[in-house]
């Protein structure tokens, strides 16, 4: 339940703080049936839905694991339904080039044979765009996408061409030692918001798929976000108090898993190359209030920090080669130290 200020006079102006109470009262609806409507289509992802809805709530992108066939194509086609946005699709492959996927000047001709350039925008320009395969691009073609997601904008022929609001990238990626894959550098993985891993539904989940993808009739989500309003949320977002033992715990957290901070474990110093740094900080500061937003709460609480900490941080973290083959992995360190949190 929400509690709200009281206020004497209906007509006095709203505060900043009534303001964002005024303002969460009306997305508030909408928010609750998101998760479901999506979960409606893609089935058997409840955790991956929250997740993905959560980072375009904070206005971040996401990077998704799993095998084919997982329905990654299907849930960002839902998201785009749902959330009234353009969606775009780019298939990576070996010999995409980057005017591939920004666009390019074109030489053009009028009736009076004056010579002038146009650009074609690329299918970058959608406002969720998914970048399938995203690692079996060269690592030039990767660097114009990832340049593009932190800039917000395209140049060419000197010119900057802005790409559209909101804008969001799901990227999918196949696992590492399938050939004909380049790895994502560490900077350019830093640009992701969460890596979100797909796993194989569950059986019942399985079962409600193959009959509901394979009838006569296939189902379609309701549209209930416009573009405007996922802006808006995004702002909400953004105002919604954090109380200083949610703050502490966030800084306390990612300290932690930093080998060179006195507050780091042995554990974390002999198996860590590096942490995370500062953007792991904020992107799980904005994710826990975007997922508190989702859940009916105008505050994050820990409950959010558990839930997110893994997904916003484990690809911002360096294994060492002697802990690799011992079989630790960043999600081992960070469930160790959210045991810490209380």
């Amino acid at each position: 339940m929400i509690h709200k200020p009281h206020m004497n006079d209906s007509t006095s102006p709203l505060s900043p703080g009534q303001e964002a109470v005024k303002e969460f009262d009306t997305l508030a609806p909408k928010l609750s049936q998101l998760h479901h409507e999506i979960g409606r289509i893609v089935l058997g992802q409840d955790e991956v839905i929250e997740h993905v809805i959560t980072t375009l709530l904070s206005g971040g992108h996401t990077l998704l694991l799993g095998a084919p066939g997982l329905g990654k194509t299907l849930l960002v086609n839902s998201c785009a339904s749902v959330m009234g946005l353009t969606p775009s699709r780019i298939q990576f492959t070996p010999d995409l080039m980057p005017s591939d996927i920004t666009g390019a000047e074109i030489l053009e001709q009028d009736e009076q044979g004056r010579r002038s350039f146009r650009f074609l925008h690329g299918p970058l320009f959608g406002q969720l765009v998914l970048a399938d395969e995203i690692n079996r691009a060269s690592p030039r073609t990767q660097s114009a996408l990832l340049q593009a997601m932190a800039e917000g904008f395209v140049t060419q022929g000197g010119k900057t061409w802005p790409l559209p609001k909101p804008f969001h990238v799901l990227a999918t990626q196949n696992p590492i030692e399938q050939e004909g894959t380049y790895p994502l550098p560490e900077a350019q993985l830093d640009r992701f918001m969460l890596r979100i891993t797909l796993s194989f539904p569950p059986k019942e989940a399985e079962r409600q798929m193959l009959l509901q993808t394979t009838g006569a009739a296939q189902k379609t989500p309701k549209r209930l976000f416009s573009a405007n309003e996922l802006l808006q949320a995004q702002n909400l977002v953004r105002s919604l108090p954090v109380g200083e033992k949610t703050v502490e715990a966030i800084l306390n957290l990612v300290r932690s898993l930093r080998p060179e901070d006195p507050s780091s474990s042995k554990e974390i110093r002999s198996a860590l190359e590096y942490g995370p740094g500062p953007r792991a900080a904020q992107a799980l500061m904005i994710t826990t209030r975007a997922r508190a937003m989702l859940n009916g709460r105008l505050a994050p609480s820990l409950d959010d920090i558990r839930a997110l900490a893994i997904p916003v941080l484990a690809h911002r973290m360096g294994i060492n080669f002697a802990a690799q083959t011992s079989g630790i992995t960043a999600e081992q360190l960070i469930t160790s130290r959210l045991k810490t949190l209380g």
